[in-house]
């Protein structure tokens, strides 16, 4: 359905982004306005975003009247759920900034084992409306991330080895175009913008409402397994190897991570370094224990593995929820052989000295994430063994430097085995070419040049209009 808002024109100011008050309810906040510091911040805290304005609709249409006011108005538009991963989205000066967070609706249909979300929803409202009808969703390892955005950029979960990437299980997307339209991409209509929105991230339009399968996954068999540092050479071998030959079914991770000393961290736990892998087996629980036998013969110090509420996953990881300052880099390893694990402990591990507490961390990859998806996106699959994930808290300036330095370092010194990118991860700006085939980098430009030609809308992780 097409609906086009009616607008005054706009009659040119010294200020463009004033032509944008009124619209949602007046929930648009421009420079100087008395909210606009509040509306301007981004989960990750230590990005310091300044858009021309900032507006907060609550319906596709007035998502539409936004994105027509900007462009009468000759400003850009970058659609924000959460804002987890903000900083590649460079200087705003020119951009209305959209925040979704007012569009909640959640429908689960259980009949055909789907949901349908609008653009503001979080994956712990998703998860637990489809646990309703003991349906689960193809969520991330934290609560709080937004389900468009993961979607749009891929999605790895703790099945994605079973099922693959959560872009390829998208069914239909509500978007609003850069002419201001409503249109509905599906595997019947738009089928262009439809591939292009399953991997391709929020180039293309204002998403507004995704359609994505649930399945059902019974009782995961999931938890962690805790070391201490000291045993993390042993460890990364015997997960590295074992991560390269495990069934389809269980998908893990594996952390270093410097535990502060706060109240409510166990005490046995504060101020250690420690190693964790944690995951689901999705199956037999019998079968589960054995496929991580390999891991608990090491004789962790703490093993919470056990059949589980897939409710409870989006919170097995412990990552921190609530806006948080931090600087982070990752890139996809095609291997992690013994001199990796070496480069690793050198610059991540207990002795160190490295900034990087929230984690230095290796997701496991493989398995479905690594066949291309039948009917898949833009996105059908990942090359690689890993992800890698380091981040440090930057609470301050001095800190936001050390920790960008040693998150440096760290990837630096598993430069020898990188391939590519996962744009999810990547907290700066990369050449968002890496993650993607030659052939589809292409067509997603072409899509884009056919969609938007005038680069309206500003990704975090840009697709030109021209290859390069």
């Amino acid at each position: 359905m097409t609906t086009h808002p009616t607008l005054p024109p706009y009659a040119g100011s010294t200020r463009p982004a004033e032509s944008l008050r009124g619209l949602c309810g007046g929930a648009v906040h421009v420079a100087g306005d008395p909210a606009y510091d509040v509306a301007r911040v981004p989960w990750n805290a230590a990005v310091d975003q300044r858009p021309a304005a900032v507006a907060y609709p609550a319906s596709a249409r007035e998502v539409a009247e936004v994105v027509t006011c900007a462009r009468r108005a000759g400003l850009r538009v970058a659609p924000q759920g959460t804002g987890h991963n903000p900083r590649p989205l460079g200087s705003l000066g020119d951009v209305v900034l959209l925040r979704t967070a007012a569009m909640q609706g959640v429908t689960v249909d259980p009949a055909s084992r789907t949901a349908r979300v609008e653009a503001g929803v979080l994956w712990q409202d998703a998860v637990e409306a489809a646990a309703e009808y003991d349906l689960a969703a193809l969520h991330g390892s934290s609560p709080d991330v937004g389900v468009v955005g993961y979607s749009l950029g891929g999605g790895i979960g703790w099945y994605a080895r079973h099922f693959g990437l959560q872009a390829n299980h998208v069914t239909a997307v509500e978007l609003v175009t850069a002419d201001g339209d409503q249109v509905r991409a599906d595997a019947d209509h738009e089928t262009d913008l439809f591939w292009a929105l399953r991997g391709g991230g929020g180039n293309f339009g204002i998403v507004t409402a995704l359609e994505f399968d649930l399945h059902d996954v019974g009782r995961p068999y999931a938890g962690m397994m805790v070391w201490d540092a000291a045993h993390a050479p042993e460890v990364l071998d015997r997960w590295t190897r074992w991560a390269g030959h495990t069934p389809d079914e269980a998908t893990t991770a594996l952390r270093i991570v410097s535990v502060p000393e706060l109240p409510e961290v166990p005490e046995s736990l504060r101020g250690r370094t420690i190693v964790v892998v944690d995951g689901a087996v999705v199956g037999d629980h019998d079968d589960a224990v054995a496929v991580l036998a390999p891991l608990s013969e090491l004789g962790p110090e703490i093993n919470t593995f056990a059949p589980a509420d897939p409710a409870s996953l989006t919170r097995l990881h412990m990552d921190p929820e609530g806006p948080t300052p931090f600087v982070s880099g990752s890139t996809m390893l095609a291997e992690l052989p013994a001199e990796g694990i070496d480069a690793l402990l050198s610059v991540a591990g207990a002795r160190s000295g490295s900034s990087l507490r929230l984690a230095a961390e290796l997701r496991q990859l493989g398995g479905a994430l690594d066949r291309p998806h039948p009917d898949g996106g833009a996105m059908p699959r990942l090359h690689g063994q890993f992800t890698f994930f380091c981040g440090a808290p930057a609470t301050d300036i001095d800190a936001g430097t050390r920790g960008a330095a040693d998150v440096a370092r760290t990837v630096g010194a598993l430069a020898p085995w990188a391939r590519g990118n996962y744009l999810n991860l990547a907290e700066k700006r990369v050449d968002p070419s890496t993650a993607y085939e030659p052939d589809a980098w292409a067509r997603l430009c072409a899509i884009r040049a056919s969609v938007d030609p005038d680069g309206l809308f500003l990704a975090n992780h840009e697709v030109p209009t021209v290859a390069v």
